[in-house]
């Protein structure tokens, strides 16, 4: 009869690596499947927002993920005709500073795809899940019970393999959605593109500081960026038209060379070609991200061209809302319903982040008109860290229309991620999202001591292990909107879903109620 796992993940990028390492984190039997050799040589996706760097704490990742040092700006983008010519515009991203903790404990991250995936890879393994690269999903059928597929190894051997759920981590080209007939809209494709993988000695060209440098003029569009400045890699990316003829074939080793030297303004260096890979930008997003026990994440849910770097921290977003719901659903603590609730909370974040990024796109030309740094960090800011979930996994409290705050006045509403507030304690600092990852958390005002013995109870009659922290202060009472014998009820991705302002007559029945809402029971 084949295989069987609970969870089968198909593709190895970024989605579906941090869906291995947060399922197999969460006690989930799961194996993944890829169709290449090895992960990503190209950085593409660069650098992890601080919501991400969250998710990835969760997932015990976070810690050995690289990041600035304090004081240093985190990313840079240049707009330029040349690596040496004159920049039309620059865009600073926010600095590391000392008051970095306002918004998160988490620092930003500043690794590439091709540094994160192996990461990735390692700490799955290491969890217990099943890595298969060289494999390729042939096939697949679902019924009510699972999903039936049929897999290849690099020998040719085909093998079955029965789960109870399918994660389509697999790209822009997902052959699981396209199978499964899951139609996309948006502006569809913007461009193709070649990326160039290259090794040479740039010396002070090569930059101290993530950059990420546009460029403009009669002989090249595209984009420049260090890779590894220690080992003098560098991509260079620049666009083709298929309509006019031309190929990924025409970036032969000459005509890269000759690329390079022009961005360089170096007629006389000699790079090292490593690696030529086609790539397509587009902007577009699946209709629905479930089909029955399938579900997309990662590209193959929504694609977005690179500006903003929204991209790969989407997929990571992705990936931890799904691992924590099918785990849920699969230890039988929530009901089915709970997997409706990947779509309507991250199909909204998909569409959102697709419309940030054609923005920034479009204001990254050599005449642009520009938003000023603060708007952009604001902006910013807002779609990572400020951002609503609307879905029946969230008690929602009001009709307010608004699907983000600014974070730095969150309004500790259901629906919206739990705020972050220092909290006291000796040695080591501890932010209120220390406490979040693992399951559900009850955190409540200094007078609501009662809460831990409601929760205890709630425990045992609902079988779903809830947390207590009482927690002090005027700030925390103020970020979370409740009153000193309030409470606040959040879930595993560290999202508000039920508060009491006050105390509700019957406490015990109230958080019953609400944790049955949330997990469809």
């Amino acid at each position: 009869m084949g295989e069987r796992v609970s969870v089968l993940v198909v593709g190895a990028g970024l989605a579906g690596l941090s869906s291995a390492v947060f399922l197999a984190r969460r006690g989930v039997d799961v194996l993944l499947v890829e169709r290449r050799s090895e992960t990503s040589i190209f950085p593409r996706a660069v650098g992890q927002n601080q919501r991400t760097m969250e998710l990835l704490g969760f997932g015990g990742v976070a810690r050995d993920v690289p990041t600035p040092e304090p004081g240093t700006s985190v990313f840079r983008v240049r707009i330029a005709g040349t690596l040496p010519g004159p920049t039309f515009h620059e865009e600073i991203s926010e600095t590391d500073t000392t008051d970095a903790g306002t918004l998160s404990p988490a620092s930003m991250g500043t690794a590439g795809q091709d540094k994160l995936e192996p990461l990735l890879r390692q700490h799955a393994e290491k969890l217990g899940a099943q890595l298969r690269f060289d494999t390729e999903l042939v096939s697949f059928t679902q019924d009510e019970d699972g999903v039936t597929a049929e897999v290849r190894d690099h020998d040719g051997w085909t093998s079955q393999v029965r789960a109870d759920y399918l994660v389509a981590a697999d790209g822009n080209r997902s052959a699981v959605r396209a199978a499964l007939g899951i139609g996309r809209h948006g502006p569809g494709s913007l461009g193709h593109n070649a990326s160039i993988i290259f090794d040479a000695d740039l010396g002070d060209l090569a930059d101290q500081q993530p950059t990420l440098h546009v460029l403009h003029n009669e002989h090249v569009n595209g984009v420049f960026i260090t890779v590894d400045g220690a080992y003098h890699r560098h991509l260079l990316s620049v666009g083709y038209d298929p309509a006019a003829g031309q190929s990924v074939d025409d970036f032969t080793p000459e005509r890269c060379t000759e690329l390079i030297r022009l961005v360089t303004e170096r007629p006389d260096l000699q790079p090292d070609i490593r690696a030529v890979r086609p790539w397509e930008m587009a902007a577009l997003v699946a209709d629905r991200f479930r089909e029955g026990r399938v579900l997309l994440a990662g590209d193959a849910a929504k694609v977005t061209p690179p500006s903003g770097g929204f991209g790969g921290n989407t997929a990571i977003g992705d990936a931890y809302d799904l691992a924590w719901k099918l785990a849920a659903v699969l230890d039988d603590t929530a009901g089915p319903g709970l997997l409706d609730t990947y779509d309507a909370e991250r199909r909204p974040i998909a569409e959102r982040v697709v419309a940030e990024a054609l923005r920034l796109a479009a204001s990254r030309g050599p005449g642009a008109d520009t938003d000023d740094t603060t708007t952009e960090q604001q902006r910013a800011a807002e779609l990572t860290l400020g951002f609503r979930y609307r879905s029946d996994a969230v008690v929602t409290e009001d009709e307010d229309p608004a699907d983000a705050e600014d974070p730095h006045r969150p309004s500790g509403r259901p629906g919206f991620r739990a705020p972050h507030v220092w909290l006291p304690s000796e040695g080591e600092r501890l932010s209120t999202v220390d406490l979040f990852g693992d399951g559900f958390v009850l955190l409540c005002g200094p007078n609501g001591g009662f809460w831990s013995e409601v929760a205890a109870d709630v425990t045992a009659r609902f079988g779903v292990a809830v947390r207590t922290r009482t927690v002090g202060g005027e700030e925390f009472l103020a970020r979370y909107g409740i009153g000193a014998s309030g409470a606040s009820l959040v879930r595993p991705d560290g999202v508000v879903a039920w508060r009491a302002v006050e105390p509700p007559e019957e406490p015990t029945w109230a958080l019953l109620g609400a944790l049955a809402t949330v997990l469809d029971r």
